[in-house]
């Protein structure tokens, strides 16, 4: 049973156009033309094209593409943000809010026309923001799923609670969890794929395989095949493969 996974966008259409061609020329190359593309979450802040994403993404599912989008926490907190622009997300630190430079919420406006969101006081921001970003934009993202499985593997933004029943997952741990998650050598129940924690490259640990490769800054968006609990990066040149390396350092 083969799916397809992409990492952590934040707002990088052009990695992300370039990792569905990749996707595309596997596909042709194996002859499944049914394979799902799973996109990891976090489609949003920090890059460029937040909006180019989005749309992109909503286009391509309302036109029938066998396409699963998760939720990340990035999107969690902007649909928040647009709903109450002092509403905190119980996964950040209290000292950050969405316009934060370090979250990255400010480039996200920016790519629907609130330009200078940093700049200006926040009430006449949030109202600016509430007019521009369009009604199918904030329904999409509200409406993601947390979890998508397929066969063994279990996909996930940041990761699954251990001990805890896929049924019985919580939506902030799946859009936030870091400890006691990364550091757990165990089972899952599943072959977990997941993102969030950033790293220079995607990590197979055994039991889970993280593959945000940072596209938040700066570095490579990683495109995936698996085959069971075989899996291989998608390169231009084509499938690498991506062996478990459970002594790997833990991220």
């Amino acid at each position: 049973m083969r799916s397809y996974a992409i990492g952590d966008i934040h707002g990088h259409l052009d990695l992300l156009r370039a990792a569905h061609a990749r996707i595309m020329a596997d596909k042709a190359a194996c002859g499944d033309t049914d394979a799902p593309i799973v996109h990891i979450g976090d489609l949003c802040d920090r890059g460029p094209d937040s909006r180019g994403v989005i749309e992109y993404l909503a286009q391509g599912i309302a036109a029938g593409e066998n396409w699963a989008v998760l939720k990340g926490n990035h999107d969690r907190m902007f649909t928040m943000f647009l709903d109450n622009p002092m509403a905190q997300d119980p996964g950040l630190r209290n000292e950050f809010s969405y316009l934060h430079p370090r979250i990255g919420g400010s480039t996200t406006l920016a790519s629907y026309g609130v330009a200078n969101a940093l700049d200006r006081p926040l009430a006449p921001v949030h109202t600016q923001a509430v007019a521009a970003v369009p009604a199918h934009h904030r329904a999409f993202l509200t409406s993601r799923p947390t979890l998508f499985t397929r066969g063994e593997v279990v996909f996930a933004h940041a990761g699954l609670r251990p001990g805890v029943a896929l049924d019985a997952q919580t939506e902030d741990d799946l859009c936030w969890i870091r400890d006691p998650f990364l550091g757990f050598r165990g089972d899952f129940p599943g072959f977990l794929v997941h993102g969030h924690t950033a790293l220079p490259a995607a990590v197979n640990y055994g039991n889970r395989t993280n593959i945000d490769s940072s596209a938040a800054y700066g570095g490579p968006l990683t495109a995936v095949v698996i085959e069971g609990r075989a899996m291989s990066i998608l390169a231009d040149s084509g499938r690498i493969a991506l062996l478990p390396t459970p002594d790997a350092p833990i991220r």
